[in-house]
């Protein structure tokens, strides 16, 4: 009956109530529709789709999957993530006995010379030896590790939500550098190809020089134009290949050359871009997620710290035995036990339990803000997306009226001059805006194509398996 009584408290005080706030999520301003969308808010998003559907680029998707494998970054977030895991199983262990074997001998030898033979006989070599088991329980009556155990495990969800993250960086950043690639090289082509044209012209103006009918004034003229679009081309080069050593980096490769698969000009762009509704971000990027895990660690941790204010309660328990001789160890008559309680009331330490407990207030109200800070910031990129991709296809378009109205000035600019109606001024004018027009219209269809890798990886598309 006794021994009934002593587990009915035993198991009362273990599942003793636990101190501290529950969690709540707090507040969040969510819109009712990202700034810059262009149609209402429905549940649909491009979010929803896997990477290999928005980028079709068949190179592309095996450097991403190459960079999945291999990417140094992308490793370091799941070894996180198992130190999270480990740190859930240390923290849930204090909820058990604590038990230990103890072993232990000592030998002896009584002086013949201070101490008489009568004493101890002819025999003066002793030996002890102990062998048991010990107990140590800490009672969780008012939950300060069940609070610590919530903290961890809250931490590692944060954890593997930031592993997340990385992912969704990972295949934007492949997927970004992969565009800004393609983007150099046509702007290298663009380069070379107008060299070529300059080529001809110097030469043609250098027949005309040597037939009498032109002037040093147009060679010197036509050969700098030529100089000053040859120069770009180094430039370029030198581009391409820091680019390809930036991706050979995502890939976890040295430094080499990279493949190319569809030309810029020819690359998929989503004929409907939806972004979804903004409450669903809440759920979806990762950094969102994870710092609402770290805000249900701190509050769990707010909890742990409230927890030392009341008693604590503890059990200690030993069974083993005692003997002169090892073989007499698990005689009956050898056997040792004991079992002991203990409260542990704290009254008075300086204040420390109070600052401690305000300390972890204060982290607390930190995660709150670094929460809704981070919402907040994932609503401003998409706002951020949609702009861009609205506007950079504006200004795709009028810069193909531009490349196509000057491609026709350059072809009339040579007509005229052949027929004397003009000076060689305006086939270099001609040629130039040509040139840097068309320059800045790969650089816009690059930025395009970047802008929907970006609101791709604003809505938190591209973790899915």
């Amino acid at each position: 009956m006794k021994q009934t009584a002593f587990v009915a408290v035993v198991a009362l005080l273990v599942a003793g109530c636990m101190v501290g706030p529950d969690y709540s999520r707090p507040p969040v301003l969510v819109p009712d529709n990202y700034r810059f969308a262009v149609a209402p808010a429905t549940a649909e998003s491009i979010a929803d789709l896997p990477w290999f559907e928005v980028f079709r680029d068949p190179v592309l998707q095996e450097l991403v999957r190459e960079a999945l494998e291999n990417n140094y970054e992308l490793r370091i977030a799941a070894a996180r993530v198992e130190e999270a895991r480990a740190q859930i199983g240390i923290a849930r262990s204090f909820l058990f006995p604590q038990i230990n074997f103890n072993g232990g001998g000592s030998a002896q030898q009584v002086s013949r010379a201070t101490d008489p033979p009568e004493s101890f006989g002819a025999n003066r070599n002793f030996q002890n030896i102990l062998l048991g088991f010990a107990l140590a329980w800490e009672l969780d009556v008012f939950g300060r590790i069940r609070r610590e155990t919530e903290s961890a495990t809250a931490t590692f969800f944060a954890t593997e939500q930031a592993q997340r993250g990385v992912l969704i960086t990972l295949v934007g950043d492949v997927a970004q550098s992969y565009f800004t690639l393609r983007e150099l090289d046509l702007e290298l082509e663009i380069a070379r190809r107008t060299v070529q044209v300059n080529d001809e012209t110097v030469r043609f103006y250098e027949t005309r020089l040597t037939g009498g009918v032109s002037n040093r004034l147009e060679v010197n003229t036509a050969v700098s134009n030529r100089s000053r679009t040859a120069s770009t081309i180094p430039d370029l080069e030198r581009q391409i290949a820091i680019q390809e050593n930036q991706i050979n980096l995502l890939l976890g490769r040295n430094p080499g050359p990279i493949p190319r698969g569809t030309a810029l000009t020819e690359q998929y762009y989503p004929p409907s871009i939806p972004a979804g509704l903004p409450s669903a971000l809440l759920e979806r990027r990762p950094d969102i997620k994870a710092a609402e895990d770290l805000l249900v660690a701190a509050n769990a941790d707010v909890g742990a710290a409230q927890a030392p204010f009341f008693s604590n309660f503890s059990l200690a328990a030993a069974l083993g035995g005692a003997s002169h001789d090892l073989s007499n160890i698990a005689d009956k008559r050898a056997a040792i036990w004991s079992v002991a309680g203990g409260v542990l009331q704290p009254i008075f330490q300086g204040w420390r339990l109070t600052s401690n407990y305000e300390a972890f207030k204060a982290r607390s109200e930190q995660a709150v803000a670094q929460y809704q800070r981070s919402a907040q910031n994932g609503f401003r990129e998409v706002a951020d997306a949609l702009v861009s991709i609205e506007k950079l296809e504006g200004v795709r378009l009028e810069l193909e009226i531009s490349v196509r109205a000057l491609e026709d000035a350059a072809r009339l600019s040579r007509l005229r001059y052949d027929t004397g109606l003009a000076n060689y001024l305006e086939i270099l004018i001609a040629d130039q805006q040509l040139f840097d027009q068309e320059l800045l219209l790969a650089r816009a269809r690059g930025a395009q194509l970047n802008a929907v890798v970006q609101f791709y990886r604003a809505l938190g598309g591209g973790w899915q398996p």
